[in-house]
């Protein structure tokens, strides 16, 4: 199908793409790889009036530690995560997820802030992002400010970004020494959304487990936030055990429905596998494995 008719506007700075969006009063979206926007707009689940391309806003593609936080730029690609040294060494969780996204035509343009701030309850990083503990920077006429991933994700396609604010930044902790992460995935066919994908972060210390942080992905209305599981491996001994009651727990708080990716049975134990699965890769890596 071919999309409604929509002006189209290519500002040079934030300040000039933040005006357009105020101008339009919500019927104006933010244009960044256009991976998710382009095919619901051909199918006309969405028609905006104007679409405000943020590529040619210099300096919004970027990964570098700095002040305690990774920051990657919003328009930075997907292809870019894969490719990154830093990502790979020090944020294996970002190219676990990143390296399963689609096929490689569409990680070649996709972006992470568009990943990230499309409020798809299938997509793979919002669940990273929510185990990892990052906020978002997002640019209005106010100015900047930061919202937690936790506080996100409201709903189905719906997050706490305003209609005249652009996400700008995403800032994830610096690793400490004892913390290892990991993402798994499963999907019907390579490239697919996911039936399940699961996200785990750990800081491991004295043989003990000191944080966690878990997020889950297509089975719920959002990127769900597994904090009961994650709060259940505080303080334990890292093993089977504690893993599989973590699994367990998150399995609890999945929402899953019955689709053509299989039945809501099915998605909900495939969260206690993966979950189990993915805790392991975590700890390994804490400890300073591959």
């Amino acid at each position: 199908m071919i999309p409604p008719r929509f002006e189209y506007f290519a500002p040079s700075t934030l300040d000039e793409a933040v005006e357009i969006l105020g101008r339009y009063g919500g019927e104006a979206k933010v244009l960044a790889g256009g991976q998710s926007l382009l095919p619901v707009m051909k199918l006309r689940l969405a028609e905006p009036k104007a679409l405000v391309d943020i590529n040619r806003i210099p300096d919004l593609a970027y990964i570098r530690e700095d002040g305690g936080w990774l920051r990657i730029g919003a328009t930075t690609r997907m292809n870019d995560v894969n490719d990154s040294n830093l990502a790979k060494r020090r944020y294996p969780i970002l190219t676990d997820a990143a390296s399963v996204i689609a096929d490689p035509l569409v990680r070649n343009m996709g972006t992470v802030g568009g990943n990230i701030s499309h409020g798809d309850p299938a997509n793979d990083l919002p669940a990273c992002m929510l185990a990892l503990g990052a906020q978002f920077a997002v640019r209005g006429p106010k100015g900047t400010r930061t919202i937690p991933a936790a506080s996100f994700y409201l709903d189905t396609f719906t997050t706490a970004l305003e209609p005249d604010e652009i996400l700008t930044e995403i800032q994830i902790p610096k690793p400490r020494t004892g913390q290892g992460n990991a993402y798994e995935k499963l999907e019907k066919r390579a490239g697919d959304f996911p039936i399940v994908g699961v996200a785990i972060n750990l800081f491991e210390s004295g043989r003990k487990i000191e944080s966690a942080g878990i997020g889950l992905t297509a089975v719920g209305p959002t990127a769900l936030h597994a904090k009961a599981a994650a709060d259940s491996l505080v303080g334990q001994a890292p093993g089977d055990a504690a893993f599989r009651r973590a699994a367990e727990l998150a399995m609890q708080i999945a929402q899953p429905v019955s689709d053509l990716r299989g039945p809501a049975e099915y998605k909900r134990a495939m969260i206690g596998v993966l979950a189990q699965r993915a805790l392991r890769t975590a700890s390994k890596r804490a400890g300073g494995g591959a």
